[in-house]
């Protein structure tokens, strides 16, 4: 699975644009789908071609747009040195934004960290040793 970083301002555009598509054209496509088809054969329709082919790419538009804020996502940091990390294995670099941000905080705590994407909140479930 890959992780999509983001800025709060760029992932609520991502679900106002979401709640777009789901609220409005998709109602707007079943309407154009039902109307196509109340005109009659739908094997010479390209009305209701052309509407179930919207249809199409609106769903996929919407999947990918669900995959990319999908939220409460959990991952797990290993903070090390500037020798050891590698972040495919989640081992962040204690020099990094992101592990200068989690330091000095304990479980239950909401922090938001200013990294060169934007500021990215972390939750912390768990800290161990």
């Amino acid at each position: 699975m890959a992780i999509t970083y983001m800025t709060k301002e760029g992932y609520d555009k991502k679900m106002a644009e979401l709640v777009h598509l789901e609220n409005v054209e998709r109602p707007e496509v079943v309407r154009a789908i039902a109307e196509a088809r109340d005109k009659g054969d739908l094997s010479e329709n390209a009305e209701y071609d052309a509407a179930k082919e919207r249809q199409g790419m609106l769903e996929a538009k919407i999947a990918e747009l669900k995959n990319l804020v999908k939220t409460g996502m959990k991952m797990t940091y290993t903070i090390v040195t500037e020798t050891e990390s590698n972040l495919r294995e989640g081992k962040i670099a204690i020099s990094t934004p992101i592990a200068k941000g989690l330091l000095g905080h304990k479980v239950g705590d909401v922090v938001d960290v200013q990294a060169p994407a934007g500021k990215m909140q972390f939750e912390i479930l768990e800290i161990a040793i």
